[in-house]
């Protein structure tokens, strides 16, 4: 995706700025330097409790998983054993196993809009869903469980509509790494069971609130490291970015936002915001849209088609 836009890095970027930001603040550790160890064994005996810390939060959060999920802790805790030994090798946005368009040579576009959540991303975007309703225009929406508590009442109606396919956008908005790999300064997941955690928390909230479960997961800031996506897809879950920027996190005018969609090819998958009202994107996808349909192009949802 790098290679389809000058600058595209840096316009993803601004998803921490724009439509996906918590304006998460940096913290620095405490100065260690000038502490004293005199006795001999306090270094063992710290390692020892260190470790001992360690597997009790390990214990603990695939217990909470279980108790919030209908996952196992027998099957959490079979993949937190066969993926914690593998060192990831990858980190971005298009790592291996991420899908990132439509298998098709059909003139079709999927809009994909996210719903972030957080203190700066939890607005709702409503003229452009009655835009999308008026004209018949289907989409697939990316929801964020916090997003979800701040529109439950706008979220449980979206997701009877059979215009909208409802799909995972992660728990609290994190990059998916197993081994805390950040990106844009939002830390990511640091361990296997994070990852889950992330995953399925959102997962079972949507299934619980539609009786479906999504099947598809869009990690905060478009960010994976190989081993998270494979976790995802043992969660039965595929993790899908996207060919075609169209709103470079809701910051783009609607002029911008028009430009960038009706740069769509066969099969483009585009990115955009449900999110941020104030935005361009509903003016720029209202102008996009009409010319879009008398290129003949159709509207679809990813769950319409394979991806690739």
């Amino acid at each position: 995706m790098g290679v389809r836009y000058k600058g595209m890095l840096l316009a993803a970027g601004l998803l921490l700025l724009g439509a996906c930001s918590d304006r998460t603040e940096m913290v620095s550790t405490a100065d260690l330097a000038d502490i004293k160890i005199d006795n001999s064994d306090s270094t063992a005996t710290n390692s020892a409790t260190e470790n001992s810390s360690s597997n009790e939060k390990e214990k603990d959060l695939v217990q909470h998983i279980e108790e919030e999920t209908s996952k196992s802790a027998l099957s959490i805790q079979a993949l937190v054993e066969k993926y914690t030994p593998i060192t990831p090798q990858q980190w971005g946005e298009n790592v291996t196993g991420v899908k990132t368009q439509l298998d098709t040579a059909d003139k079709v576009i999927a809009l994909t809009l996210d719903a972030c959540g957080g203190v700066y991303g939890s607005g709702y975007d409503k003229d452009l869903i009655e835009f999308l309703k008026q004209h018949k225009i289907p989409a697939t929406l990316f929801v964020n469980s916090r997003w979800i508590d701040k529109n439950e009442e706008a979220f449980l109606s979206l997701s009877q509509d059979p215009l909208f396919e409802i799909e995972n956008h992660g728990t609290e908005h994190k990059p998916l790494s197993v081994s805390g790999k950040s990106a844009y300064s939002v830390q990511g997941t640091a361990t296997v069971e994070e990852a889950i955690q992330e995953i399925v928390e959102n997962e079972q909230k949507i299934e619980k609130l539609t009786g479906k479960a999504p099947k598809f997961f869009r990690s905060g800031t478009a960010h994976y490291d190989e081993v998270a996506v494979q976790i995802a897809e043992e969660l039965g879950e595929t993790a899908v970015n996207y060919n075609l920027l169209g709103d470079a996190g809701a910051t783009f005018s609607s002029e911008q936002v028009k430009a960038a969609l009706l740069a769509a090819q066969p099969g483009s998958i585009a990115l955009l915001h449900m999110n941020q009202p104030e935005s361009g994107t509903a003016e720029g996808i209202m102008q996009a849209v009409p010319l879009l349909l008398d290129q003949g192009f159709r509207f679809v949802k990813l769950e319409d088609h394979k991806l690739k």
